[in-house]
């Protein structure tokens, strides 16, 4: 094997840019051909190594491969069971189970291959009897179980704790005690994304986030070197979701060894919701397959890819299969699983993930200086932020700068969805009174949607 690119003389970064307005006959440089994203990061024609910032070091606990993730929600103990077994005979790598409440373990996991499939959990509800006892069990099979306890992501969704700040802060710091090595904590990164944060944002509110759990096991004298789990919800701009996991993982790599902890975190990634449209529905597959395409390039563990009828259908066999399978065929047919690591080295990326690292610790650190997520939550700073950001992208839908085929772009007026609503689509209005605002996800299309129903026959 002989290197082809000896053969060529190198070129500078001085002399692209000369040659760039050469062709440019005079026309401006930066008007032209620099455009500034959402995240304040402007974005050139080329990237060189002559002009770049990053560090070209490898990401730290990038995976050799990712799996392919299934979402089962438990609330009949057989038919979880029924379909768990049928995802994992039909290609599903690990299982997702979501769950709000209690359940009948040994039924759930009838059949369960415990030393192959790994497990993730997401339990909307906290109880330290059932912890204990699902803990027993799957210790004594030997499993891989990302349990997920985030209290604190549970306070920033619904506004209000499981129980109270001390119970629940007492029960996750019991069962972290039993569990120091095992993956107990998880962050709940994709509600900033769902919710219309910016990227630097999600980042810099999923480090504060950790750094919540991180300060108080240290205060607690918890020596906890289990993997943090992150689970975010990666949209439709491919190369700087790809750059926001990379970065995600050098954030918490700083955050840790700053704590003495495991530098390694693990990720779950799903596609975004809120770019997600009632009609025209089929592009949702072409923007999750896009978006599962960054999780895996951008380092993920796992991928969760979400069926394209998940706002308005019932969780149904084909819909599931066809997510599924989406991610089969860029696994086994695409060769995404051939090659780890395949964007390091890569200049623009890796100069995208320097940016929103910088910034995003930036915010992180005041953060800090303000008193910290949880008091920042509790004072509606956050939420006051991301609602900013929401609305300035929501502006950008409404006059069609920001486009979502088959709704403000290329819509057919003669689709009709009304009669295949299975589900209520749109955010809903939740009643009762919570300590603090919760952060609220919402999609891009919903009010469009809303009006188009109205006028459906």
């Amino acid at each position: 094997m002989s290197n082809l690119f000896t053969e060529f003389d190198p070129v500078s970064a001085k002399q692209w840019k000369q040659l760039i307005q050469a062709d440019l006959k005079g026309a401006d440089y930066n008007e032209k051909l620099v455009w500034q994203s959402p995240e304040g990061i402007h974005v050139k024609p080329f990237y060189h190594p002559d002009t770049s910032t990053a560090d070209y070091g490898p990401i730290p606990g990038q995976p050799a491969n990712w799996q392919i993730a299934q979402s089962i929600f438990i609330d009949d103990e057989g038919i979880a069971n029924k379909l768990t077994v049928e995802a994992l005979q039909r290609g599903a790598e690990s299982i997702y189970f979501v769950a709000d409440k209690a359940f009948k373990i040994e039924q759930a996991f009838q059949e369960f291959p415990f030393s192959e499939v790994t497990i993730y959990l997401e339990l909307t509800f906290l109880s330290e009897e059932f912890l204990s006892e699902l803990n027993s069990y799957l210790k004594e099979k030997e499993a891989t179980v990302n349990y997920n306890l985030d209290i604190v992501g549970n306070l920033a969704r619904t506004g209000n704790w499981f129980h109270n700040l001390e119970k629940d802060h007492n029960i996750v710091v019991d069962f972290t005690r039993k569990n120091l090595t095992s993956r107990v904590i998880g962050v709940d990164a994709s509600l900033y994304q769902n919710a219309g944060a910016t990227m630097v944002q999600q980042l810099a509110y999923a480090l504060a986030h950790a750094n919540e759990y991180l300060n108080h096991f240290n205060d607690q004298g918890i020596d906890y070197s289990g993997e943090i789990t992150f689970k975010v919800a990666v949209g439709s701009n491919y190369f700087f979701e790809i750059a926001k996991l990379r970065a995600l993982r050098k954030l918490y790599s700083t955050l840790a060894v700053e704590y003495g902890r495991n530098q390694n975190c693990h990720i779950i990634a799903t596609p975004s919701k809120r770019n997600k449209t009632l009609y025209d529905y089929n592009v949702n597959m072409l923007r999750t397959t896009t978006e599962s395409m960054s999780a895996i390039l951008g380092g993920a563990n796992a991928v969760c890819n979400q069926p394209y009828d998940v706002l308005y259908h019932k969780s149904n066999e084909f819909g599931e299969r066809i997510a599924r399978n989406q991610l089969l065929v860029l696994k086994e047919e695409s060769y995404f699983n051939k090659v780890a690591n395949a964007a390091d080295g890569t200049y623009y990326i890796e100069q995208i993930t320097a940016e929103l690292a910088e910034k995003a610790l930036a915010v992180c650190k005041e953060i800090e200086k303000g008193g910290g997520f949880l008091s920042q939550l509790k004072e509606g700073t956050l939420q006051r932020k991301i609602k900013k950001s929401a609305e300035k992208e929501q502006a950008r839908f409404d006059s069609g700068a920001l486009k979502l085929v088959g709704s403000n772009f290329q819509s057919n007026a003669s689709d009709a969805i009304k009669g295949d609503l299975e589900l209520y689509p749109f955010t809903k209005k939740k009643s009762g009174k919570t300590l603090l605002a919760p952060i609220v996800p919402r999609r891009l299309s919903e009010v469009y949607e809303q009006n188009r129903l109205e006028g459906e026959a």
